[in-house]
C-alpha cells in the first residue's frame, strides 16, 4: 500500500490530517478525503483505555486498503510508554509510508527506532517522521535531521512546544518562531521534508489561511492539520498559483533560449532570471506536476 513511488522532496504534503486511530467511522471517511497525507494517530488522539483496539482498527483500516495515493503515517506511543513497543511492531506489519515518532529529543532516540526496525526486517520503503514539540528538541534539530538516512519528515508540534516553553498562543507565533526557524534550517540541510504545526480554531478559515501562508513563507511544505473542513483552505495556500507556474515556465523557457545563444541571463517581466532563479522555477514545477499526479491516483 505505501505510494512511496513519488520521491520524498518532490512529493506533495499541503494538507496532513490528524485521524483517530480508535475511530473506525474516521478512518473509513479518511478514504475520500482530499488531504495529501494522512496521519492514523495511535497517541494524543486515543484515550489509554483505548489504545490496544486502536492499533488493531488501524491495522484492519490498512488491510482494506482504499487509500488511493494518499501519503499514510502512523504516530505510535513513545517507547518509554506501555503502548510504544507494540505500537511499533504493528505499525511496522502494516507497512505505512512512514511511522511518526512522538516527542523526538535527541538523535538516539531516532536510531533506536531505525535499529529496532532494521532488527524487524522492516519494509525498507517505510519511512520515520520525528515529532519536534519540545525546547530540546529545537535545541538538537540539526542532531536529529542528520540521524538516520530513513528520517525524511519533522513534524512541527506547536501545542506541545508553545505548553512546555510556558508561551502564548499569539498571532504570528512570535513564541514559536525561533524553534520553527531552526527545524526549517535543520530539514533543509539534511534534504528532509517539514510540516507545519496545527491551527486549532478549525472554523476560523481566515485565521488558518493566514497561517498557512506564514508558513509557506517560511518554507514549510505544508501544515498539520485537526479537521477535514482545513483541508481545503491549506490545499490551495500550498500549492503554486496558475499565475506562479506561469511564470516559473516563461523563465525555463526564457533561460534555455538564452542558453542556446550562449548567454547566462536571461529577463522575465523585467527582472533578471539566473541559473539559481530557474531551478527554483523548475522545483516549482515538478510541485505542480506532483500534485496533479497525486489527486489524479486520489480520484481513480
Amino acid at each position: 500500500m505505501s505510494s512511496a513511488a513519488i520521491s520524498n522532496t518532490a512529493r506533495p504534503r499541503r494538507s496532513v490530517l490528524y485521524m483517530p486511530g480508535s475511530k473506525p467511522r474516521a478512518l473509513e471517511k479518511a478514504r475520500n478525503l482530499s488531504a495529501d497525507s494522512l496521519i492514523l494517530d495511535l497517541e494524543d488522539a486515543v484515550p489509554p483505555a483505548e489504545k490496544p483496539a486502536a492499533r488493531e482498527t488501524v491495522a484492519l483500516a490498512l488491510a482494506r486498503g482504499g487509500y488511493g495515493a494518499r501519503e499514510i503515517v502512523i504516530r505510535i506511543n513513545g517507547l518509554d510508554t506501555d503502548w510504544g513497543s507494540d505500537d511499533l511492531a504493528v505499525a511496522m506489519a502494516c507497512h505505512p509510508d512512514a511511522i511518526l515518532i512522538p516527542k523526538v529529543e535527541t538523535a538516539a532516540q531516532v536510531q533506536d527506532i531505525q535499529a529496532r526496525m532494521t532488527a524487524a526486517n522492516a519494509d525498507p520503503a517505510t519511512a520515520i517522521w520525528a515529532m519536534m514539540e519540545t525546547p530540546l528538541a529545537m535545541l538538537n534539530a540539526a542532531q536529529i535531521a542528520a540521524s538516520t538516512p530513513r528520517l525524511r519528515c519533522l513534524v512541527m508540534g506547536t501545542n506541545d512546544l508553545i505548553k512546555e516553553l510556558g508561551a502564548r498562543h499569539l498571532p504570528g507565533r512570535a513564541p514559536v518562531a525561533t524553534g520553527l526557524g531552526l527545524c526549517l534550517l535543520a530539514a533543509r540541510a539534511h534534504g528532509l521534508a517539514i510540516v507545519d504545526g496545527v491551527y486549532n480554531a478549525f472554523k476560523d478559515d481566515e485565521g488558518l489561511r493566514a497561517e498557512c501562508q506564514q508558513g509557506l513563507d517560511m518554507g514549510m511544505d505544508g501544515k498539520t492539520l485537526i479537521h477535514p473542513a482545513q483541508i481545503a483552505v491549506a490545499n490551495q495556500v500550498f500549492a503554486p498559483t496558475e499565475d506562479e507556474i506561469a511564470t516559473a515556465q516563461r523563465q525555463v523557457d526564457a533561460f534555455a533560449a538564452v542558453q542556446a545563444a550562449g548567454q547566462a541571463v536571461a529577463v522575465v517581466d523585467g527582472k533578471i532570471v539566473e541559473n539559481l532563479h530557474v531551478e527554483t522555477a523548475k522545483a516549482l514545477l515538478a510541485r505542480a506536476d506532483a500534485i496533479a499526479e497525486l489527486e489524479l491516483g486520489n480520484a481513480a
